[in-house]
């Protein structure tokens, strides 16, 4: 079984714009073979792909890596639970994202208002 160790005890990302897959196994304590394995499970796990398939990950995917192991080995979820909870991460972000642009658009209308009033 994998020693469940937290991401604290991960080594920091350094600070390059693409990783090789095993940069990556190394950054996140995950072996190749499951990270490949993940790119099929969770649709946000997307490496850029170059020269004879070879997987180039940026630093929002080390981030999202570890972020999934954390979910599957830490706090014990299945590779199902692991991705309804990003995709529900996901969705709450898009309604944030959401609500705040209705509300920088309804401070900008009545500014605008304002103005036409003069």
């Amino acid at each position: 079984m994998l020693d469940p160790r937290s991401n604290d005890e991960l080594p920091p990302i350094p600070a390059k714009r693409y990783f090789t897959i095993g940069e990556v196994s190394e950054l996140c304590d995950v072996k190749p073979h499951v990270l490949r394995y993940w790119e099929q499970e969770f649709p946000g796990l997307k490496p850029v792909k170059r020269r004879g398939n070879r997987r180039y990950y940026q630093r929002q995917d080390v981030l999202l890596v570890r972020q999934i192991r954390s979910l599957l080995y830490d706090q014990g979820f299945t590779i199902g639970g692991a991705r309804q909870r990003l995709e529900g991460e996901q969705g709450k972000r898009e309604a944030q994202l959401s609500q705040q642009l209705a509300h920088q658009l309804r401070l900008e209308l009545e500014e605008i208002a304002q103005l036409l009033r003069r």
